[in-house]
């Protein structure tokens, strides 16, 4: 099974005044067949870790190590990450105008396994995910992202998370701008990929209501910059009851 080592990761953001730092020294491990939720205030560098973890190039990773399956993350450019079995969705999904999703699916399953899918399997593959997603044949026509809605946006990234069948998902509020119904729709569309058992899942937070949806096996308390306290799913619950104030108080002391 996969897993994701991370080691006293610090790392910085250039600013006007210098060098600001957002992560303290994050200490996390994901194995496949796990499912975790970070949860934290705003501010407290929860995308940062994504987006770093990813190779992000305005996020400067200062010491520290990631890892995975023993392969330094850190010395890999973002396409041999991709490669290497990690995923990222997008809080933000940005659009592509001129690219339609068929041709951008396909694409980048291809670069993904260094060969293109064959045609017949691979439509029926797309329609299949498109579906179980609520999503119309017609959808891949579209260009990507291009006057999506939020739901629209978040499925489209959860029908990519199912096509490249990456070993590690990490899910950057993948609930936000969400209804009631989008969000059962992409909840089980994580589960699906969860259920695998050999997949590891990072799924980024401000609210538990996602959680309600997707059991998390493991919940971390992000608070400036690194995981203030670990638990399970009863961790959630105490944030959804008492918010994060108790955390915030420490990490001020």
């Amino acid at each position: 099974m996969a897993t994701l080592e991370i080691r006293d990761l610090h790392v910085s953001v250039d600013t006007e005044n210098g060098p600001k730092e957002i992560l303290r020294g994050v200490d996390l491990t994901i194995a496949g067949g796990q499912t975790h939720a970070i949860m934290g205030p705003n501010g407290s560098g929860k995308s940062t870790l994504a987006y770093s973890i990813a190779g992000h190039p305005k996020y400067n990773v200062t010491s520290g190590t990631v890892t995975l399956d023993g392969e330094d993350v850190l010395d890999m450019a973002v396409d041999e990450r991709a490669r290497a079995g990690l995923f990222l969705a997008m809080q933000y999904p940005v659009e592509v105008p001129g690219v339609s999703v068929s041709n951008f699916l396909r694409t980048a399953k291809t670069a993904i396994d260094g060969e293109a899918p064959k045609l017949r399997t691979w439509v029926k593959d797309v329609n299949k995910a498109l579906s179980d997603l609520d999503m119309d044949s017609d959808f891949g026509n579209r260009n990507v992202n291009e006057g999506f809605s939020g739901g629209e946006k978040k499925r489209h990234e959860i029908v990519q998370l199912e096509l490249l069948n990456p070993k590690i998902a990490i899910l950057d509020e993948t609930d936000s701008g969400l209804d009631i119904d989008a969000l059962k729709i992409v909840s089980t569309g994580v589960n699906r990929f969860a259920e695998k058992g050999d997949k590891g899942v990072l799924l980024i937070t401000h609210y538990t209501r996602i959680l309600r949806y997707i059991k998390p096996d493991f919940v971390h308390v992000f608070v400036d910059g690194k995981v203030a306290e670990e638990g399970g799913a009863e961790l959630a619950d105490e944030l959804e009851a008492n918010g994060y104030e108790r955390f915030l108080k420490a990490a001020a002391k």
